[in-house]
């Protein structure tokens, strides 16, 4: 590349959730920054100045980068090899059998292997199953290249990647000292604070988060399924308990608890276990069992067969708009076999054809389903029409058990 155009760092996957974001911050703190990706789609809807997803103040940072410079895309895997760092955010995800594999991973490698030279940093930044940086550092070395490795996880919340880089410490490993050095330094440009830990040591943290995030979601879903078994209102008993009463504040609501990275990497922690990692598949049984229960007590309570149902939420989680793993989707394909009709809406989903404006599903809707709290339905009106909210969010919502 010409000189005045030399690039710091790359974000290889740069057009994603995890790889954007990454980009954007680097570049506003002044590093020329290159995204590639082989979304070509992508590529070009982030050219126009617009994020191809929800991240809260992204578009006016993503404006100002592009038109100063700063950050730059391109498709072609040969502008890579100018760039001094490279920032991989293809992490490892699980098979149809819940095992990881590293396939994807190998073959980003493959793709970036002519153009790798000794001396660069490659950075690994979404999750991976642990000991996959050695795996690579392996790797590479059996193909002749002297790379300096390290592996630093992403930690955010989705949709607020950003903020919470500039907020958070950020956990950096190396391969070697040379690794661990060059990659706190890069990310000294954009984190208050480093956190040195070994690659198998770093690995984990994320695992680890996200599988007890997953278990205490199924523990709330089981408290709920119990309490509604027995006639009664958990939402009311999880008020009650809470209620000046501090030991009980991590006691998450009931609700559809999914997305790309909770269930892929409670799973990635029990294969490591060798499956014995107990907690994390009752927790999975649980959370992925709440579908098939809701469905069941509404079979129970209403005739499906004749009845179109209208289902509020297809993101995985509120006030988002991915669809990754959300198990809305999972409870549709449960509903078309008994109803008549599945109608659903999602004010922030954009991508899914067959989602339709919410005034639509409510006039067409014998009974409505709440699968996502979105801050959009909060005063929601029904029309008279039934509404069941497992996750109990909206005071003008009011509760109602799955099948009643």
């Amino acid at each position: 590349m010409p000189g005045e155009d030399r690039r710091d760092i790359c974000i290889v996957g740069g057009a994603g959730h995890v790889g954007l974001p990454l980009a954007i911050a680097f570049a506003t703190r002044g590093l020329n920054t290159l995204v590639y990706d082989i979304n070509e789609r992508s590529l070009e809807t982030i050219r126009q100045g617009i994020v191809p997803f929800m991240e809260h103040g992204a578009e006016p940072l993503l404006k100002d980068v592009l038109a100063n410079g700063r950050l730059r895309l391109t498709s072609d895997p040969a502008e890579l090899a100018a760039v001094p760092t490279l920032v991989i955010t293809i992490g490892t995800p699980v098979d149809e059998f819940l095992n990881p594999t590293t396939r994807v991973m190998r073959e980003c490698v493959d793709t970036l292997m002519p153009y790798l030279a000794d001396g660069q940093l490659l950075i690994l930044r979404s999750t991976v199953y642990p000991g996959v940086t050695d795996w690579l550092d392996r790797y590479l070395k059996a193909q002749g290249k002297d790379i300096l490795l390290a592996f630093c996880p992403e930690r955010v919340v989705q949709g607020f990647a950003i903020k919470e880089l500039q907020e958070f410490p950020q956990i950096v490993s190396g391969t070697n000292p040379q690794a661990e050095h060059a990659a706190a330094q890069i990310f000294e440009c954009v984190a208050p604070e480093v956190v040195v830990l070994s690659p198998m040591e770093a690995e984990f943290p994320k695992l680890f988060t996200n599988a007890y995030r997953y278990i205490q979601f199924a523990a709330a879903n089981q408290f709920f399924m119990i309490a509604d078994q027995a006639g009664v209102d958990y939402h009311r008993i999880l008020q009650g308990l809470k209620k000046g009463y501090p030991r009980a504040r991590d006691i998450p609501r009931a609700g559809l608890a999914a997305g790309p990275c909770l269930f892929k990497d409670t799973m990635q922690l029990a294969a490591f276990a060798n499956n014995q990692f107990s907690l994390g598949h009752a927790a999975m049984l649980v959370n992925e069992g709440l579908v098939l229960y809701m469905v069941e007590q509404l079979a129970r309570e209403y005739p499906l067969e004749t009845m179109t149902v209208g289902m509020l939420g297809m993101a995985f989680k509120p006030d988002n708009d991915d669809i990754r793993s959300s198990l809305s989707y999972k409870m549709k394909k449960h509903l078309k076999f008994r109803c008549r009709q599945v109608l659903t809406t999602d004010p922030h989903v954009s991508i899914d054809p067959e989602v339709r404006p919410l005034e639509e599903v409510l006039a067409q809707s014998d009974l409505l389903v709440l699968c996502v709290p979105h801050t959009a339905y909060a005063d929601l009106d029904t029309g008279g029409k039934p509404l069941v909210d497992v996750s109990g969010t909206f005071p003008s919502t009011p509760p109602q058990r799955a099948g009643k």
